[in-house]
């Protein structure tokens, strides 16, 4: 209790950001049906229904790979967190975006029952936005991948070195964008949408 009493605001806003976006990408995840629903159990979070992986090597990867981008959400560093689901040739399908912008310049206390209340409304829009998905094949993959407004230093620190630059191949034209939900209001801003490859591009 001590040590979140003594956060900067920037470390209170990550630290709740990075929570949320565990049970957010999970959502996700048991939304497109990539793993039987066997795999998950109800569980609540912010008085909200929400997916809890079972499976222990799942649930782990989820948790590691968003808890590693903590300190740099904290300075700022982190554009955009997605959920890119795959094809067997390594083409994205699917991208479930967060974009976020945490202010760095913010220096009042963070009234975290607010923030948390704007994050629950998320997961109640991403619990009905299944209808949006346009269906996946039954041999796709997927990944969590962040992307950097500056790259961390390798050698500088120990989370640095968990991400590596990826070699997922791109689209060619401007994806076809849905917006699902979005917060504009000091000190975090957030956005939520799902990205397609364009029309003539899914066509190839």
């Amino acid at each position: 209790m001590e040590r979140r009493q003594n956060q900067t605001p920037q470390g209170q806003i990550a630290r709740v950001l990075v929570e949320f976006l565990e049970v957010a990408i999970t959502a996700v995840v048991f939304l497109n049906g990539v793993y039987p629903s066997g795999a998950f159990e109800r569980r609540r979070y912010r008085n909200v229904v929400i997916q809890r992986a079972r499976h222990p090597q799942l649930r782990y990867y989820i948790h590691a790979t968003v808890t590693g981008l903590l300190p740099f959400v904290q300075k700022g560093m982190v554009e955009r967190v997605a959920v890119i689901f795959f094809n067997a040739d390594n083409v994205p399908l699917e991208k479930f975006v967060f974009k976020l912008a945490v202010n760095q310049a913010y220096g009042s206390e963070v009234e975290e029952v607010d923030l948390e209340i704007s994050l629950r409304s998320f997961l109640i829009k991403l619990s009905n936005s299944k209808s949006l998905s346009k269906g996946l094949p039954p041999d796709c993959r997927w990944e969590i991948t962040a992307y950097f407004r500056s790259l961390p230093e390798t050698g500088t620190s120990k989370e640095a070195e968990l991400w590596i630059p990826t070699d997922t191949k791109q689209w060619q034209q401007p994806p076809l964008i849905t917006p699902i939900k979005s917060m504009s209001s000091e000190p975090l801003c957030l956005q939520l949408y799902l990205e397609h490859p364009s029309l003539s591009e899914s066509l190839l």
